[in-house]
């Protein structure tokens, strides 16, 4: 067995390709429409399906917003030096929610970017967790 993808319902599917594009450097593997059921597909990672765990993102044609409720946390993606990646960030235009440091209570060093949807995604500073 293996972990294939998580999925995320987002808002503007090319708006949400782009963010995960242009901040993580992830890849778009394959996009499906489904013109029966009002519905699109995207999948994007870093690597191929067959050896990598990747995000789908569905795009509900007719759905404008979602509660991402209450039990939601976050994505989270290893990076070299999250003070560095937070910076390219915020210089890309993006959103840092919480600046790179150690997290409370411990040394491993994270930092909370949020996604055009509201979506939480948090950088893990290598070797320091």
């Amino acid at each position: 067995m293996r972990l294939l993808h998580t999925m995320l319902r987002v808002n503007n599917l090319d708006e949400s390709v782009t963010f995960y594009e242009k901040f993580f450097g992830m890849k778009l593997l394959r996009k499906h429409d489904f013109p029966d059921g009002k519905f699109s597909l995207a999948f994007i990672g870093f690597g191929d399906e067959k050896n990598n765990t990747v995000i789908e993102l569905t795009h509900n044609w007719d759905t404008n917003a979602y509660d991402h409720g209450n039990a939601y946390g976050h994505i989270a993606i290893e990076v070299d030096d999250a003070y560095k990646t937070c910076e390219k960030i915020k210089s890309l235009g993006g959103k840092v929610i919480r600046e790179a440091g150690p997290m409370m209570h411990g040394t491993t060093v994270i930092a909370f970017i949020e996604d055009p949807n509201g979506y939480k995604v948090e950088l893990i500073e290598k070797g320091t967790f």
